[in-house]
């Protein structure tokens, strides 16, 4: 299965569960109560997030003059990859990172580390600059909004459903029926969030195999790539980013230290990388 059907696969998992978890917990009225309510929080997210994100990691401006080099690099990327050229950005720190904003190509960011700066060849820059103007050009922001808006909609209902349960809104009968109820509804109150956070950081982890095979295409150096995500792993875990985990999974690199496991990282395992990294580079003629 291609990554992109693989997304639109988990995504239409991901609405299924919130409306089957909607009519179970929330009926109808809830369903909708809790959507627009995640709704409105993540539409505020995406149509700020490059402002908010880059605000947050203090990353500052810097203009052809300031960085000569970078906004070549960044410019003939995107020439490339046929997007406008994005808004140029560096962070004040070491942890060798980087990561790209913006809700649509015509407002995006590119933003990178005065440590990556430092640690990249200048082809291996340019093969991450390659996979952050991917994740532009496919439009991830908008998917990872979409997977938000979904996964913060069945997290309300649960709350919803916990609420309910509180003030008496399950299980009243006292039959089979009614203990069945009640247990049902506790079983989802209680995975339902799980598996939406599971099937969000799942969307996460597909979008970045397709930004590794995109970015590999534009720069036609798969192997570039992987030899700046095996510095920038090495390099996270010596100087890890002071990180909110809430924007880790705008990364190339899981920029927290230590791993959390496979399942509920944000990020693939940068073997896996690698090694898909090396296999299309026999591929790319």
């Amino acid at each position: 299965m291609s990554t992109s059907l693989k997304t639109a696969f988990l995504l239409v998992i991901l609405t299924l569960v919130f409306v089957y978890v909607g009519r179970l917990i929330g009926g109808t009225t809830g369903m909708t109560i809790a959507f627009i309510i995640a709704l409105v929080m993540n539409l505020v997210s995406y149509w700020f997030s490059d402002k908010i994100v880059l605000a947050m990691y203090r990353a500052r401006e810097v203009t052809p003059e300031e960085a000569p080099k970078l906004h070549n690099m960044v410019r003939n990327v995107a020439m490339q990859a046929q997007i406008p050229m994005p808004r140029v950005y560096i962070m004040p720190t070491q942890a060798p990172n980087a990561f790209a904003t913006g809700r649509n190509p015509e407002n995006a960011a590119v933003a990178v580390t005065e440590g990556i700066l430092r640690l990249l060849e200048p082809q291996e820059l340019e093969g991450v600059l390659a996979h952050e103007i991917s994740h532009v050009k496919n439009r991830d922001i908008l998917i990872g909004s979409i997977a938000a808006t979904l996964a913060g909609a069945i997290g309300y209902l649960a709350h919803m459903a916990q609420f309910a349960l509180i003030f008496g809104g399950y299980g009243r009968s006292s039959d089979d029926e009614g203990r069945g109820s009640l247990i049902g509804s506790l079983a989802m109150i209680i995975l339902a969030p799980i598996i939406a956070l599971l099937i969000q950081l799942a969307i996460s982890r597909a979008r970045e195999y397709k930004a590794d095979e995109t970015g590999a295409h534009i720069t036609r150096r798969p192997l570039e790539l992987a030899s700046a995500l095996k510095k920038i792993s090495y390099g996270t875990q010596r100087i890890p980013l002071d990180a909110n985990p809430g924007t880790a999974h705008l990364f190339i690199m899981n920029p927290l230290r230590g791993g959390i496991s496979g399942l509920f990282s944000t990020h693939p395992p940068v073997e896996e990388r690698i090694e898909r990294l090396e296999k299309l580079s026999r591929e790319i003629v």
